[in-house]
């Protein structure tokens, strides 16, 4: 992975950590859907004036190809984002209601697992480096969010599974159609999809006060601009050309980034077990960085 993917994704998972901020704050004002709703409509909406200098830019450099299908594979990939990015956070905003918080993070970040599970089912091998370090976020991940002795399964627990399932499919279908189209304007597509799906819900099972969204101005903005409409971005521009394995490996670091900013935000001291839990997850950001495996492979194809 190029030096410039790794920074774009560790950028992700620290705007990621710190929504999770205004994520828990949100919630006080509105109700998932309409949360989910709001801040996907922002994204999408603060990616146009994006994708029209872009594309302006690209048209006096004279850098704009016309390639047949372009269009139809750019729909198609913003709306599978979309819909599985709708499916992943509401999930995850649900099963919050009905397990811990710590618990919820261990198993969102089970993506680091599945991630690679599915990958070989399309035919990615892993190498010895990037299993251990997967087993080393894992571990990492326990000791920082596992905080509490109850290890029980409950309703919320198994939304937060499913949860992680999905946002794993969802990283497997940005490395599908990442490499193929506009990033910034996959980007966009999805988070309209999915604020619109996240709508229909929100006027079928919540009632939406425009007073309560106003009062939770900070929190969505936050998470429409910066959450969705900066960070999904950079996650699927960092992921262009970037093993799936190590991108989610990095991503996951927004556990370890949630855990600092409520520790510089809102007063939350760090426990020893919780430091060591950070200290692991960054050890396994940088196991799985070391071209080990890579240069054998190298000089094999080379002889």
């Amino acid at each position: 992975m190029k030096m410039r993917n790794a920074v774009l994704l560790l950028l992700t998972a620290t705007i990621w950590g710190v929504a999770f901020v205004a994520q828990s704050v949100g919630m006080d004002y509105v109700g998932p859907l309409t949360f989910n709703c709001v801040r996907s409509l922002i994204g999408g909406v603060v990616l146009l004036p994006c994708i029209w200098y872009f594309d302006r830019k690209r048209a006096k450099m004279q850098q704009t190809v016309s390639i047949p299908g372009a269009g139809k594979t750019l729909v198609t990939g913003g709306v599978c984002c979309g819909v599985f990015l709708c499916l992943a956070s509401n999930f995850q905003q649900f099963g919050i209601q009905y397990t811990t918080v710590g618990k919820a993070g261990f198993i969102t970040a089970c993506y680091i697992i599945i991630v690679p599970i599915l990958g070989l089912f399309f035919k990615k091998k892993c190498s010895p480096v990037i299993v251990g370090a997967v087993a080393l976020s894992v571990a990492g991940l326990y000791l920082l969010c596992m905080t509490g002795g109850d290890l029980s399964v409950n309703k919320g627990d198994l939304l937060m599974l499913v949860c992680a399932a999905l946002f794993a499919v969802h990283i497997m279908i940005i490395d599908f159609f990442s490499p193929v189209v506009d990033g910034v304007k996959m980007s966009c597509i999805q988070f309209f999809v999915c604020g619109i799906l996240s709508g229909m819900g929100m006027l079928l099972y919540e009632t939406p006060d425009m007073g309560q969204i106003l009062a939770a101005w900070a929190p969505v903005l936050y998470a429409g601009v910066m959450s969705c409409g900066v960070a999904y971005t950079l996650q699927i521009i960092g992921q262009k050309g970037a093993d799936p394995t190590v991108a989610s490996l990095i991503l996951s670091l927004e556990s370890s980034i949630s855990v600092l900013a409520g520790w510089a935000i809102l007063n939350q001291k760090l426990t020893a077990k919780e430091l060591t839990g950070c200290v692991l997850m960054f050890a396994a950001i940088i196991l799985a960085q070391l071209p080990v495996g890579r240069k054998s492979a190298a000089k094999a194809q080379e002889a």
